[in-house]
């Protein structure tokens, strides 16, 4: 079967939610375009939405037309040579309409399963739950004569795993995209023990069309993401535990967050990125990591402290910030949830007597938005951490003390087996996770 014939029928699980939504979206747009090749005029295409909630779906819809629109505004070019033939398409705007209303057409929205019975590739991006995914990818593929194969978007779950418990017979393979898959470059590419080769072939040239940078990341929980993420958040808030010895813990929290952003210049502090990835959803990758690395302490006392208040975090609809370790207003942070207390700490409080406390950063100090556009990133970070060396005050030593752990974390996933090379460990915090630097480097 072709690349083309095995998109003439795809469903995506979890179609609605934030990683399901940009999946449909690529895969959406992707079939458009290959159903629009004059070699393909007559045939069908159908794209199923499915998730569980008909109100969910219908936000779909309109998020879905509204990016095709921007899409579509942005390869005219193609979009002309796609409807040359059509006399009656003149201007942009007519072009678009059309190119529009096409990609949406090809989707059917559904809330059950059955959806998928006849489907041929298969997208899951449901909860991060091995029970969960294997029920319905084994419910699926007994009742699909059409041995389909299928895509997990698992960010932790071992694949091979996941393959066992749904008896796919190594028709999956893991295919991790990056919030927010529209916009993110990154893919993690994992196989299993049995992944077939023709579908890493085409998992390999859909990558491609979808202009992604693949990562290869070898089966073991976490992959090379969470790996490092996972363990990076572990040093955080150990140090945050260390600090407390000598300060409200709410303030050490401030002092780590950040050193994490303003000293290691990246583009949120590291309790930030938790709030952002919500704190469950950590919670739940540190446990199934734990149960399948053996030898590591993969888990965080003080997370499940915070997680016993009700300390969430996550994105509102809207993709605005909600309130986690951290306390927004507009996603501008304001205050620093008190363990103590049990209510946030406005940074009014404590924020000029911790900044003290740190000290000033070097005076060539590059912040993040300037970094990640520049073209020599390795002069300007040797020498902005030759005068983090120079510069005696708690700030800096901290700062020094995190990239090592954060090197020590690279370079261990590639001992241990999860990565081929520090080279790819680097990609994904630069790509996946928009460092300004990779955490193995000569600085």
């Amino acid at each position: 079967m072709s690349y083309e014939e095995r998109l003439q029928n795809v469903s995506v699980l979890g179609a609605a939610g934030k990683m399901g939504s940009g999946i449909l979206l690529l895969t959406a747009v992707e079939m458009a375009d290959t159903s629009l090749k004059p070699e393909f005029k007559g045939k069908s295409f159908v794209l199923n939405a499915i998730d569980v909630s008909d109100q969910a779906l219908s936000g779909l819809m309109k998020y879905l037309y509204v990016q095709v629109q921007k899409m579509a505004e942005k390869k005219m070019v193609q979009l002309r040579q796609f409807y040359s033939n059509r006399a009656d398409l003149i201007e942009n705007s007519e072009i678009v309409d059309e190119y529009v209303r096409y990609v949406i057409s090809l989707v059917r929205t559904s809330t059950r399963i059955e959806s998928a019975f006849d489907s041929l590739l298969i997208f899951e991006a449901i909860k991060e739950n091995p029970e969960l995914k294997g029920k319905i990818l084994s419910s699926i593929d007994t009742n699909n004569p059409k041995k389909p194969w299928y895509f997990t978007n698992t960010s932790s779950i071992p694949i091979s795993e996941i393959d066992k418990n749904s008896g796919l017979e190594g028709r999956i393979i893991g295919f991790h995209f990056y919030n927010p898959p529209a916009i993110q470059k990154l893919v993690e590419l994992i196989k299993g023990e049995k992944t077939l080769k023709e579908l890493e072939a085409f998992a390999l040239q859909y990558a491609k069309n979808m202009r992604k940078i693949v990562v290869p990341a070898n089966d073991i929980a976490g992959f090379i993401g969470n790996g490092h993420f996972m363990r990076d958040l572990l040093f955080g808030m150990k140090l945050v535990e260390r600090l407390s010895a000598d300060m409200p813990m709410h303030e050490a929290v401030y002092i780590v967050n950040k050193v994490t952003q303003d000293f290691l210049v990246r583009p949120m502090g590291i309790f930030q990125l938790i709030d952002y990835v919500g704190i469950d959803v950590c919670q739940y990758i540190l446990s199934v990591m734990n149960a399948r690395i053996a030898g590591e302490d993969l888990h965080s006392d003080l997370l499940d402290r915070y997680a016993g208040y009700g300390v969430k975090g996550g994105q509102f609809a809207d993709g605005s910030q909600k309130n986690g370790i951290l306390q927004y207003d507009k996603n501008k942070i304001t205050g620093i949830f008190c363990l103590k207390r049990k209510e946030y700490a406005p940074f009014i409080d404590f924020q000029d007597r911790n900044d003290a406390r740190l000290g000033n950063l070097p005076a060539n100090a590059p912040q993040w938005k300037t970094a990640i556009r520049v073209k020599n990133r390795d002069e300007l970070f040797s020498g902005y951490f030759d005068s983090l060396r120079k510069t005696e005050s708690p700030g800096a030593k901290l700062a020094l003390e995190y990239a090592a752990e954060s090197a020590r974390i690279a370079n261990q996933l590639v001992t241990n087996g999860v990565s081929h090379s520090a080279e790819n460990v680097n990609t994904v915090l630069l790509t996946g996770f928009f460092h300004a630097y990779g955490p193995v480097n000569k600085y």
